[in-house]
């Protein structure tokens, strides 16, 4: 919690402005009862009517004070919880977008999503309790106590039994409910990943027509949700019936003993309607404290995932100071990788090539050979476990990864889009890009005919993942958006699946023209895409089983010549 309260600190005005003010009010509410006493005894059984005014203004003045002071208290606790969760909140999704592609397989997107959602709410409630509630109720019940035993120590007995068996009650319920807290917070997160899985693929759900599968398991995870929910709330719904009894058993016993000392004369009556206020007060505030102790363990909940989250340090490093622009020579000496750092299962294992600057690299390979694993350690999106890696002779890791990546081209296999306008997709490499650039780089990218076609051309917004284009445009405006910023390395990863061949050509075409003088690496499944590589790598299972060019592939890779065959025919490889 010490961590998660620093956010606070930027707003301490507000923050002890607010339980200043609750202090007026709760200053007024212990003064109503013996205001009213004073009316009872000195006003109605006295028959002074002039005290019953004069006291009477007096209370409704005490009113609007504690009025200005608890309406004022909410105002600055609102504003001190909501600026604090918006900070915290800023600094949960900064804190994210540092986080290497590692941590987010650890931290699953549909947890992350709650964490900067449900559960920076509840420590916003939390806060905003603390200022107004937490001050409230501890204040009313020590002022409640203190102004009871002014007033009869004899009655206070009654208090010394109610108040420890009230404590008693509300521990054991605290006790019961702060598990439950974590366990609901753990089937909300199981929850919102289902959902979220379920939106993102929901055309494939229909294609396949698995919407009632979709419907069962989503109904698991929000059953479950809702069952461990209910229980946390039942145990909390104790706490009303459980204090009313204890209350009333209270009064009643007040009654009966102050009622007897009122008809010996040894007690005012306006006396003993003031005492079961005070009662009245400080067993309310005994529960709504334990209420709210309650609530904070959920707090305390939420407060460690977030916490979670913010001391998470990404694997990524950024300790590099080289800032210059790269040529984009590139070497991987006896490189290996695994995802999960106690894992023995490699998914690269011994990798070793060089390229140099202005040449081109094609990495072809079988269904999950490692070839989309090891472009990804270039831009450093995840850090090579063992081996080197270098970039223009220089260790990968000695530069910053704010310049590594902003002169790296990266087209992911899925085209990742945002909702906004198709300009401003292409324009997301380079955002100062003028208009023509935009064009230049869809041209090149054979996108500009399609854009051209839309009644608001490169000003087409876009839904939602790019919802209203089809997966070849997807392609070409995520390769566009790759050329905008001319990088000197440029990377393709099976960016052209859903193109046809006569497409992908010109765009090859497109690519050799723009990019001449940079760095080129594809991945890919077709054949033809990698011809005219000057150097092709060959996985299997995380290895290299050949490396070369096409005519030393051929001449040297069985296997190498058995995807060429398959793809193309055998008319190149038979002259071998």
């Amino acid at each position: 919690m010490k961590h998660i309260f620093q956010y606070l600190r930027p707003h301490w005005v507000a923050a002890l402005l607010a339980p200043l003010l609750m202090v007026i009010e709760v200053a007024m509410d212990l003064l109503q009862p013996m205001l009213m006493a004073s009316i009872i005894d000195e006003g109605i059984v006295a028959g002074d009517q002039s005290h019953i005014i004069s006291s009477g203004l007096m209370m409704i003045g005490a009113a609007l004070i504690g009025l200005i002071g608890g309406v004022g208290c909410t105002i600055f606790a609102s504003i001190a919880s909501m600026r604090f969760g918006a900070d915290l909140r800023s600094d949960l999704f900064g804190k994210v977008q540092a986080f290497s592609f590692r941590n987010m397989d650890t931290l699953e997107s549909g947890s992350i999503i709650t964490r900067l959602t449900n559960d920076v709410v509840q420590l916003q409630n939390m806060v905003q309790m603390l200022l107004r509630v937490l001050v409230r109720s501890p204040l009313l019940l020590v002022g409640s106590l203190i102004m009871a035993v002014y007033i009869s120590l004899k009655l206070s007995v009654i208090i010394a039994i109610a108040v420890p068996l009230l404590f008693i009650v509300m521990a054991l319920i605290i006790k019961a409910t702060m598990p439950l807290f974590s366990k609901v917070q753990g089937r909300l997160d199981r929850m919102n990943t289902v959902l979220q899985e379920n939106l993102t693929g929901i055309r494939a759900a229909k294609a396949f027509v698995r919407q009632q599968y979709e419907e069962e398991r989503f109904g698991q995870a929000n059953e479950s949700f809702t069952d461990y929910s209910i229980k946390a709330q039942t145990l909390i719904a104790l706490n009303g019936p459980l204090l009313s009894i204890i209350l009333n058993v209270s009064i009643v016993a007040v009654l009966l003993l102050g009622g007897r000392d009122v008809i010996n004369g040894s007690f005012e009556i306006g006396l003993l309607v003031a005492y079961i206020n005070y009662v009245t007060q400080l067993l309310f505030a005994i529960s709504a404290v334990a209420n709210h102790l309650v609530r904070l363990s959920a707090a305390k909940v939420s407060s460690d995932r977030i916490v979670e989250v913010l001391r998470t340090s990404s694997e990524i490093e950024d300790a590099g100071s080289v800032e210059e622009a790269i040529a984009g020579h590139l070497e991987f000496r006896n490189v290996s990788f695994r995802y999960e750092e106690q894992s023995t299962a490699y998914q690269l294992q011994h990798i070793s090539f060089s390229i140099n600057a202005g040449q081109k690299l094609a990495i072809i390979g079988a269904t999950g050979s490692g070839k989309s694993t090891l472009i990804s350690l270039i831009p450093r999106l995840y850090e090579a476990t063992e081996g080197e890696l270098y970039i223009d002779h220089r260790p990968v890791t000695s530069y910053s990864l704010a310049a590594l990546r902003s002169q790296i081209g990266y087209v992911l296999q899925e085209s990742i889009l945002f909702t906004g306008t198709i300009a401003e997709n292409i324009a997301l490499a380079k955002p100062d890009a003028t208009e023509e650039e935009i064009i230049a780089a869809a041209r090149a990218a054979q996108a500009d005919e399609f854009i051209a076609r839309f009644p608001q051309g490169y000003h087409t917004t876009l839904g939602q993942r790019g919802v209203n284009l089809s997966g070849g445009q997807k392609q070409r405006i995520a390769i566009a958006r790759a050329l905008l910023a001319k990088p000197k390395l440029l990377i393709l990863d099976d960016s052209t699946s859903a193109i046809d061949m006569r497409t992908e050509a010109c765009i090859q075409q497109g690519i050799a023209k723009l990019m001449k003088h940079s760095t080129v690496i594809i991945v890919a499944q077709k054949i033809s895409s990698v011809l005219d590589a000057d150097h092709i790598l060959l996985l299997d299972q995380g290895k290299i089983a050949a490396q070369g060019t096409h005519q030393e592939l051929l001449a040297q890779s069985a296997e190498y010549r058995e995807i060429y065959q398959s793809q193309l025919g055998s008319e190149e490889a038979s002259y071998v």
